[in-house]
């Protein structure tokens, strides 16, 4: 009861948030000179969540770099209509910005978004060119479970592996340039570590696990990696295609903080010298988001320096 209580006023919270927000004259993407083409499929199954999003700059011109954009939300709820800030705020910066659906927990637990993330970057790659986007500048990002994601799919295209949708990513022969995984869940399968943390915090970690990997035999590390992408790149000593720099930014009163903390060293044992982990004090969990506080504001000025140095 505690656990269903704590999820449902977490989840309200969020989308009550990003439905709002989404009511403001200021979230017309014309406010921004940006267009939006909705709902396009990127798997012929007919379901929602094998659609994205694409956002253009109006004025853009020539081939644009690229973000393609991982929503969060635990693995189990929110969606690309939850994140079109993201996407305005990426494309009012000249961005041609992707942002994808994915089927989520528990109804499609791990590697159902794994799966589905493979193939919208694979589509992504046979229609970069047709969207007027530029595949030698592709930006992958996302935040909490869309981070996650991110360095997953980060994983995939920078290593042969065994996995039928791995292979296909890997395939495609296109890496991305940066990376922007911000506060994320890097590992998935151990909640355990959080359990000094209170017990409104932990009893969300603990929803995610339950969800994205039931069903899951969790004692099988192999089948694991890309659930649990940190664990996956410390066991690492070199890939088979040089890893690019990440972007880890994250708020000092996130529980996450201590993932982003071993992500930015495994990363940098691993060769990604050019890696950044930020934190931020007194910033919550996805506190970039509300881009009006001085920490959010920071946090993206921050993000896109680091992009214009790196992509």
């Amino acid at each position: 009861m505690r656990r269903r209580l704590g999820a449902a006023v977490t989840d309200g919270f969020f989308l009550g948030a990003a439905k709002g927000a989404g009511l403001l004259p200021v979230a017309s993407p014309r406010f921004h000179k940006v267009t939006v083409e909705k709902n396009i499929p990127y798997r012929r199954t007919g379901r929602e969540a094998h659609t994205l999003d694409v956002y253009r700059p109006r004025d853009g011109s020539g081939p644009l770099p690229i973000v393609l954009y991982l929503h969060g939300g635990g693995f189990r709820f929110m969606s690309k209509d939850t994140h079109w800030l993201f996407g305005l705020i990426y494309a009012r910066r000249g961005y041609l910005v992707v942002n994808v659906n994915y089927h989520l927990a528990p109804e499609h637990p791990f590697p159902g978004a794994v799966e589905d993330v493979s193939a919208a970057w694979q589509w992504l790659v046979e229609n970069a060119a047709r969207l007027g986007g530029d595949l030698s500048r592709v930006v992958v990002a996302g935040e909490s479970a869309g981070a996650n994601l991110a360095a997953s799919l980060t994983l995939m295209t920078h290593q042969r592996r065994d996995e039928s949708y791995a292979r296909d990513a890997y395939g495609t022969g296109v890496t991305a340039k940066a990376v922007v995984a911000a506060c994320g869940l890097f590992e998935v399968s151990n909640p355990e570590r959080f359990r000094a943390h209170h017990t409104f915090f932990r009893d969300r970690i603990e929803e995610v696990t339950d969800a994205y990997l039931h069903g899951v035999t969790l004692r099988d590390r192999r089948t694991l990696e890309l659930a649990d992408p940190v664990v996956a790149l410390e066991g690492l000593t070199q890939l088979d295609r040089p890893l690019p720099p990440f972007f880890l930014p994250c708020g000092t009163w996130d529980l996450l903080m201590g993932d982003t903390q071993r992500m930015v060293k495994a990363l940098h044992r691993l060769g990604s010298t050019r890696s950044e982990a930020r934190e931020y004090p007194r910033g919550p969990h996805a506190f970039h988001a509300f881009v009006v506080t001085p920490q959010a504001l920071r946090c993206w000025k921050d993000t896109f320096t680091f992009l214009s140095a790196n992509v």
